[in-house]
């Protein structure tokens, strides 16, 4: 399940348009890295040659950064259990490792930092997380990634704006948002030809066209912008500032693929504040062998395709 088409039942009354016979494949932009890869199910591939690959090559590559990216399909537990695999990996290299969580919004930060400290049960934990509320995807696929943060302590951050933010822009555009809630945020970037490019194609190729159209792409815009803020401010509130960052941390974001391809989505908004690129990995799906655009990230992930409860 591809992130941005989430949007539109995240912003209500609005509908997507409806996709013509043949959609556009966001796993086949040409933007970003030229060529393709061959992927097949259960690999690890290393975009940059198009090769297979390993945990332990990306890990290794991962020393090198600060920021990295963990894209997902949301409902994919093998997804969780990579992103798990590599946060453990991460920790067990000595690295510092904080993890921000797109299914968790600003205002739930401090309900979930107890569980880090180890203070409750997986139960207490979706109770005083608000997970029903907050995500809505069951727990068991994210409890992988959970119980490593519980097993190494690892601090979470809470990435996502307000719901009502993102619906908010969604209906009247930017100016949607009132003169507080725009003092929270810096200015949201709509500008960018290749994510919205991106965008699109993750919309079938048939996005809204028109003022509603223009309003649904500011809310995905704010839904990055939103998360790259909460990632830095963090940074700089514990460190001072992004370039003062012990070189032995790292941020770890796990979000939907759709809010990192291509580097253009968090990732993108990331660098454009800080000079900072995000190791970027983005877990996908294949029924067999399948070519991809060696664009989509730095590292890929292939799980086998699964039929789906509708």
């Amino acid at each position: 399940m591809f992130a941005t088409l989430a949007l539109a039942a995240a912003i209500q009354g609005q509908q997507a348009a409806k996709p013509a016979e043949k959609e556009v494949d966001p796993l086949q932009l040409n933007m970003w890295r030229i060529g393709t890869a061959t992927v097949t199910p259960n690999k690890w591939y290393d975009m940059v040659s198009g090769k297979p690959s390993s945990l332990d090559a990306f890990l290794t590559t991962a020393d090198k950064y600060q920021f990295i990216f963990l894209g997902e399909s949301h409902d994919d537990p093998v997804h969780h259990q990579i992103q798990a695999k590599v946060i453990d990996g991460l920790a067990k290299r000595g690295r510092n490792v904080v993890v921000g969580f797109e299914m968790f919004t600003r205002p739930n930060q401090e309900n979930i930092n107890r569980w880090s400290l180890g203070k409750w049960s997986d139960d207490e934990f979706i109770e005083n997380s608000n997970w029903k509320k907050e995500w809505g995807f069951p727990y068991p696929l994210y409890k992988p990634i959970f119980d490593v943060i519980k097993d190494n302590k690892l601090p979470m951050v809470a990435l996502n704006v307000p719901r009502d933010w993102v619906r908010a822009v969604g209906k009247g555009g930017l100016k949607g948002l009132s003169q507080d809630q725009q003092s929270q945020i810096p200015t949201v970037k709509t500008d960018n030809a290749n994510h919205k490019a991106v965008f699109n194609a993750l919309m079938g190729g048939h996005p809204m066209a028109g003022p509603a159209g223009d309003n649904m792409y500011a809310a995905q815009c704010l839904w990055d912008e939103g998360m790259a803020d909460t990632a830095i401010k963090y940074v700089n509130g514990r460190y001072g500032s992004v370039k003062d960052m012990p070189k032995n941390t790292v941020f770890v974001i796990v979000a939907g693929m759709g809010h990192g391809l291509y580097k253009q989505g968090i990732n993108w908004r990331i660098w454009k504040r800080t000079g900072m690129d995000t190791l970027t990995l983005i877990n996908i799906e294949s029924k067999g062998s399948s070519e991809i655009s060696r664009g989509i990230a730095d590292y890929t992930y292939v799980s086998p395709d699964f039929a789906r409860k509708s």
